[in-house]
């Protein structure tokens, strides 16, 4: 039944592989379950119910790719999404997390009606290459900034904002431990080395007393469940479109990324390079973006860590629906996800005295953060550095989002730039229209909002 349904043997696979495919997948992407939870309490959410959203969400968005599209691809809350969530539309723009679930919830339904109407894939001839190839990376960098603050490596300086932190300490060792293990074993071909290294770095903070051994509380609850806030967002509707139109563009350019590498891995795309079924698997995608906000966590979306489990033979949907029911029995381990989610820094810096600034709150996955934001850097190369109209923008975007700790002002750098550069050099016919009209908007948003 499984083979008639999924063409397992069609497809040159075997219901053997799309299992183990599905596990590795899911060992490969499970670091979300810790981190989600953690960065989405920073707005003020409760970590049991965002794990409960984020376990729900992620298993109901892989049913629906498997289902829909029949390809072996997992979803869950993304990475950087998550951040442009808690730091650009909670903490900067003011929102509540219940009104940044109703601006989540706006643009999942603007990526469903974009994908029943195949207008998704055609938004992406608007935007720039180069731009759509650094600003994944300059989410990494800016992930991979956050972790090693997180984990005093990095620490507050007078003279200089930022400097390297005392590594003489029991948190920065045993952060650099974690990373040290996540890096073996990432080099060594293990799946699983992320989740390792947030398990190692969460012993080692229990026996060197940077976290107590007393189990924190936690208990799911349904708190963030269709909790959502569609007044706020009237009271200050610039904002709101601003935010809705990141996280649009966001997810857009993260889905057909992730869509692209790991169907070319699999041998799905066709001779002229399209996907069969894309509108299905856009559709999977957006629904689970609704669901998602509905239940309370941030932008679902499709997981380039799909990549290891097609490495290991999966070739349909029945993996897809593996990796969701490992998302569901992750719901059992929700005591272990709130030791290593919990925040040392407050307790741990007070026994230090007034030695050093350090900012350092959720050590135990600050190496994930760090090691991921290394994984979201690939597209880097396929950007034309010798081309001074696409480097520069792409440079800019990078830079601002990074040193300007912020997602909205580097992705604004580089549309404002890209349309500046490409004119000033001639070469204003490569600047669609509507792009000039988005920098216009971003400039005029300086000018008057700031």
């Amino acid at each position: 039944m499984l083979d008639n349904f999924f063409k397992i043997s069609e497809s040159g696979s075997t219901v053997r592989r799309e299992i183990i495919g599905g596990f590795t997948t899911f060992a490969t992407m499970s670091y979300i379950v810790f981190v989600q939870p953690t960065i989405l309490a920073m707005a003020g959410m409760d970590l049991g119910s965002v794990l409960l959203a984020t376990c729900l969400s992620s298993a109901a968005a892989c049913f629906l790719m498997a289902f829909l599209a029949n390809y072996p691809i997992a979803l869950a809350p993304g990475m950087g999404e998550n951040f442009l969530f808690v730091f650009t539309v909670c903490l900067t723009m003011g929102f509540s997390w219940q009104a940044g679930l109703a601006i989540v919830f706006i643009a999942g339904l603007l990526f469903t009606a974009l994908s029943l109407f195949s207008f998704r894939e055609k938004i992406l001839d608007v935007f720039p290459v180069c731009l759509k190839q650094a600003i994944g990376p300059a989410i990494g960098l800016f992930i991979a900034f956050t972790g090693l603050q997180w984990s005093g490596i990095i620490v507050l300086n007078p003279a200089t904002l930022v400097s390297l932190g005392p590594l003489n300490h029991a948190l920065p060792l045993t952060v650099l431990a974690g990373i040290a293990v996540t890096v073996f074993l990432l080099v060594r071909g293990f799946s699983i080395a992320i989740l390792v290294g947030i398990a190692v770095t969460t012993v080692l903070s229990l026996l060197f007393g940077i976290i107590p051994l007393a189990q924190p509380e936690i208990s799911l609850s349904t708190e963030t469940f269709f909790n959502l806030n569609f007044k706020e967002l009237l009271g200050n509707w610039q904002n709101a479109l601003i935010a809705i139109a990141l996280l649009f563009f966001l997810d857009l350019f993260d889905t057909v990324g992730t869509l692209v590498g790991v169907s070319a891995q699999a041998g799905f795309l066709t001779e002229d390079g399209k996907l069969p079924r894309a509108d299905k698997a856009f559709l999977s995608d957006a629904l689970g973006t609704c669901i998602g906000a509905l239940f309370g966590t941030s932008t679902v979306t499709s997981f380039i860590e799909s990549a290891t489990g097609v490495a290991a033979g999966a070739r349909t949907g029945l993996a897809a629906v593996v990796t969701g029911f490992c998302f569901i029995a992750a719901i059992l381990f929700a005591p272990v996800i709130a030791l290593a989610g919990f925040n040392a820094g407050p307790a741990y810096y007070a026994s230090l005295g007034n030695e050093t600034a350090l900012v350092a709150m959720y050590p135990t996955v600050a190496p994930a953060l760090i090691v991921v934001g290394f994984l979201m850097l690939t597209p880097l190369s396929k950007i034309r550095w010798s081309d001074k109209t696409e480097g520069l923008p792409a440079f800019f975007t990078i830079v601002m989002m990074v040193f300007g700790y912020g997602i909205t002002e580097g992705i604004a750098a580089g549309c404002i730039s890209f349309a500046v550069i490409k004119t000033a050099a001639g070469k204003h016919r490569e600047v669609h229209p509507i792009m000039y009209a988005i920098a216009g908007a971003l400039l005029l948003r300086y000018i008057f909002l700031l």
